[in-house]
């Protein structure tokens, strides 16, 4: 069993944008319920299935299979709204792995970094670039941002 221990941020700046570049990210749920997710993602030329149960502090199961980019496409059409699109970045930062999402469309002006720990106690180097902490904010889960835009809030 796969288990996702995640911490969320918001960004500030874009000092980390400097020298790296993004993929492009269309995602959407075939389901957003409380209890689980189930997301349809295309990330550049690969696709995946994901499953994700309830946060359970930073922490919850997590699923996650390639599939073939045109079921993916096919599966978006199905999905219960429009996909979020956003670019992610890839940031090593003193020994871990930074994910930093810059949004797209209705939630345009969302930039948000994201950190997978191997336990929730970890400790980590943070970027002068990271700003407040949003893990338990469920505003900022993206199956939330799908039915929620940043831009209605």
């Amino acid at each position: 069993m796969a288990v996702e221990i995640e911490r969320k941020f918001l960004v500030n700046g874009e000092s980390w944008k400097s020298g790296h570049t993004g993929t492009i990210f269309k995602q959407a749920y075939l389901n957003s319920d409380a209890e689980r997710t189930v997301r349809i993602r295309i990330a550049g030329n690969s696709a995946f299935l994901t499953i994700k149960s309830k946060t359970q502090g930073l922490t919850r199961q997590e699923f996650e299979y390639p599939i073939p980019v045109a079921d993916a496409e096919a599966l978006l059409l199905l999905c219960e709204t429009p996909p979020l699109e956003k670019y992610r970045y890839r940031i090593e930062y003193q020994g871990h792995l930074w994910e930093v999402d810059e949004f797209l469309g209705e939630n345009a002006g969302l930039t948000m970094a994201e950190i997978e720990l191997s336990n929730e106690a970890e400790n980590f180097a943070r970027p002068d670039w990271l700003g407040e902490e949003v893990s338990a904010d469920k505003r900022y889960f993206n199956s939330y941002l799908s039915t929620h835009p940043y831009c209605r809030w």
